[in-house]
């Protein structure tokens, strides 16, 4: 009986040695491999590479070489409206029209708003006859002057006749042929036919200035006319250009009072896209220099710049750009966000992962090279431009081995041992 206690004894003894002293022959023998014997001359370790002996780490680099690009100024915005109009009442009145709804479409010089005209209908019509009366008396104040002038002509024959008697008396008198008498008669003609001229002379500037009054009164009939007629005018408020209401026009039967609002106008084709560019970037910015905006929605917009601030906001010291883009279906709203890229000259750069982005110590961005003597080597770069291949940076020379793999378990000057992969063209 106790011969099987003795025997089970043996067998876990042999396993557990087996298991544990054994344990790579007993592996091998149960994969099938062949194992050396027991006197088999353990050969001597092979000594340690140059390599190894430094603690060369093992990297993944790419050979990048620069590539010239176009160079764009990123900035965030958003849409406006081209146009904004607020058309407002130049006169009072009561609403007679019925109003338009927001949103509804208007064209360039469709009614928005109609005001009762009151009694200025009647006031027209009264400058109106005034301006036909003052017409009516021109004929008469002109026909006038002709006759003033002819009788200032007579007055003047007149004068002259008695000018000539009165020589002819003085004359007779000195030879003893006409009395003193004829001589005072002669002179009291010539002073009788002086007060006719001065009368005449008079008469005709009566004339000439009821001709005068005439058309003065005239020129205020027109201007009271034309002051009606704009008066009326004002009863109609347009659309100034065709857009969109931004708001109901005026309610039917509202009193009107000038500077009342009544309706808000808006143009969105075409649309503006408005950024703010920062002084560092403002002398790479041109106008007409093609330029592109994706909204939020993912949409593309593609336009020009047609406007650059040449005055810094003081606050943020920044310069307001604006980007002119077609918006026919209205489909872009007034105020949406927008990343905008606006093309600026070829830069050279290079296309790295993301992933190879790195900072250093001091939070400066950029990435790790292979340097020439296979160390690790950290550059400065500046970011350009995030595509879904990679991202474009410069900073680097013309032809770069840049660390894709491993660059955040190196720092400068510890070897590396690359191998290379592809590049992303």
């Amino acid at each position: 009986m106790r011969l099987f206690p003795l025997l089970t004894a043996v067998l876990v003894t042999a396993f557990l040695y087996l298991l544990i002293i054994e344990r790579d022959t007993l592996f091998a023998f149960a994969r099938g491999e062949e194992t050396a014997t027991a006197t088999t001359a353990v050969e001597p370790a092979a000594p340690a590479t140059p390599e190894t002996a430094t603690g060369t780490v093992g990297v993944v680099a790419i050979h990048s070489t620069a590539q010239v690009i176009d160079s764009a100024v990123i900035l965030r915005g958003q849409t406006e409206a081209a146009r904004q109009v607020d058309v407002r009442a130049e006169t009072s009145g009561l609403v007679i029209s019925d109003p338009l709804r927001k949103g509804a479409y208007v064209d360039q010089g469709d009614v928005l708003c109609r005001l009762d005209s009151g009694t200025r209908d009647a006031s027209l019509a009264e400058t109106r006859a005034r301006l036909a009366e003052a017409h009516a008396r021109m004929p008469e104040a002109e026909a006038s002057i002709p006759t003033a002038e002819a009788q200032l002509e007579t007055a003047r024959a007149q004068l002259e006749e008695a000018r000539i008697n009165d020589n002819a008396a003085r004359k007779l008198a000195e030879g003893g042929y006409a009395s003193e008498t004829r001589v005072a008669a002669a002179q009291a003609a010539i002073r009788a036919a002086e007060a006719s001229v001065k009368s005449a002379e008079a008469g005709l500037k009566s004339a000439q200035s009821g001709v005068l009054n005439v058309r003065a009164a005239i020129q205020s009939a027109e201007a009271a006319v034309a002051a009606a007629e704009k008066e009326i005018s004002r009863l109609e408020l347009h659309a100034p250009f065709e857009g969109l209401l931004e708001s109901d026009t005026a309610e039917l039967g509202s009193l009107m009072q000038p500077g009342g609002l009544c309706a808000t106008v808006i143009q969105l084709d075409p649309i503006k896209v408005v950024g703010f560019v920062p002084e560092t970037e403002v002398d790479r910015v041109n106008i007409g220099a093609p330029a592109g905006a994706r909204l939020t929605n993912g949409e593309e917009l593609i336009g020009r710049v047609t406007f650059l601030s040449r005055s810094a906001d003081p606050l943020t010291r920044t310069f307001r750009v604006e980007l002119e883009v077609p918006n026919h279906g209205l489909q872009i709203r007034d105020g949406q966000t927008a990343e905008i890229a606006i093309a600026s000259d070829g830069a050279a750069a290079h296309l790295v992962p993301q992933s190879a982005l790195t900072l250093n110590d001091d939070g400066i961005l950029g990435v790790r090279v292979v340097s020439e003597d296979s160390h690790a080597l950290f550059q400065p770069v500046t970011l350009l431009r995030d595509t879904a291949q990679g991202v474009w940076i410069t900073g680097l020379d013309d032809q770069a081995d840049v660390i894709v793999i491993g660059q955040e378990y190196v720092v400068d000057g510890v070897p590396v041992r690359a191998s290379y992969q592809q590049a992303e063209q």
